[in-house]
């Protein structure tokens, strides 16, 4: 999937050969639009809608591996199925079960080292930011276990193995080369502005934000997890976007490297035919982009008449 500035754009390899996308306007309403300009909450939003539009993708791509599968009389009754509505799916909306399972994971992910920690070392020593480096440490320690043991199975490893192809055609676009199979496959499966680099980003940042504020029992310890984990995630998107635009100054490159270094999990080196379905993907989200952007400038360059814009063109 890529994401451009008017368009997302899905490409899928069907069981035929054949490259089918999904196309879904980004179509963001104006108080969405000025959230956007305002620091620290433009991170709220953009997990968010990432979450959101992210789900949707993946599922349509689920869709259409699960419709090549089946046989055509499976495929009808599960039409039927999905029109009547009856599938959780369908009632809850797809984009909500994301943002849900966004939200839920990340509380788990917050929660859960903090009653290991607490059942390993208990009160073992006073100093909070010394509990706060371990739980850290341990929510580190899950994460890269978690994403280790579901890079093992076929479906996520050729997940990632996408997700390679991804960074690939994008690092080779930004370096203003042509964009070939071959092209592509010279460049690196990682990059900074990826969502494992802010997945690292929230641990980090975690522990020395939380490092501020001490707790005098489990429960105010939970509840300042809560309350914090919005402060947490809008930090560490912007944090993400500066390491980005500092990328290329020597030294502070390096902030950058901890993301990097968690992709190493979460992509995997793509095939060729992997790669092919990225550059038609991002092509596609190019070609759209740029006919919305002359379809825009068409309107907005409407000839002035008699001094006077035509009142049917505003």
């Amino acid at each position: 999937m890529f994401g451009g500035k008017h368009v997302n754009v899905t490409a899928v390899r069907r069981k035929n050969q054949e490259i089918t996308f999904l196309e879904v306007p980004r179509e963001d309403k104006t108080w969405v639009r000025k959230l956007r300009k305002i620091p620290l909450l433009r991170g709220i939003v953009s997990i968010i809608d990432s979450s959101a539009k992210g789900s949707k993708h993946l599922n349509y791509s689920a869709e259409a591996y699960a419709d090549d599968e089946v046989e055509p009389e499976e495929r009808e009754k599960q039409k039927k199925k999905e029109e009547s509505g009856m599938s959780l799916t369908m009632m809850l909306g797809v984009a909500a079960v994301g943002v849900l399972s966004f939200v839920f994971g990340k509380v788990v992910l917050t929660l859960v080292p903090v009653f290991i920690e607490k059942f390993l070392f208990g009160n073992m020593f006073e100093s909070h930011t010394l509990h706060n480096i371990i739980e850290g440490v341990i929510k580190l320690l899950l994460l890269l276990l978690y994403l280790w043991a579901i890079s093992k199975t076929p479906v996520i490893k050729r997940l990632f193995q996408y997700h390679g192809a991804e960074h690939k055609v994008i690092t080779c676009y930004e370096a203003g080369e042509e964009l070939t199979v071959a092209n592509v496959q010279k460049h690196s499966r990682l990059h900074y502005r990826c969502g494992s680099s802010f997945m690292m980003l929230t641990i980090i940042l975690g522990v020395i934000i939380y490092s501020f504020i001490s707790w005098d029992n489990m429960v105010d310890r939970i509840v300042q997890r809560l309350y914090l984990l919005p402060v947490v995630i809008a930090l560490s998107f912007e944090f993400l976007k500066g390491t980005n635009a500092l990328r290329e100054v020597p030294v502070l490159r390096y902030l950058g490297y901890p993301g990097l270094w968690l992709q190493l999990l979460t992509t995997k080196e793509p095939k060729d035919d992997q790669v092919e379905v990225s550059i038609a993907s991002f092509k596609r989200m190019l070609e759209l982009d740029a006919e919305m952007e002359k379809a825009k400038a068409s309107i907005t360059d409407e000839p002035v008449r008699n001094g006077v814009l035509d009142p049917l063109k505003g």
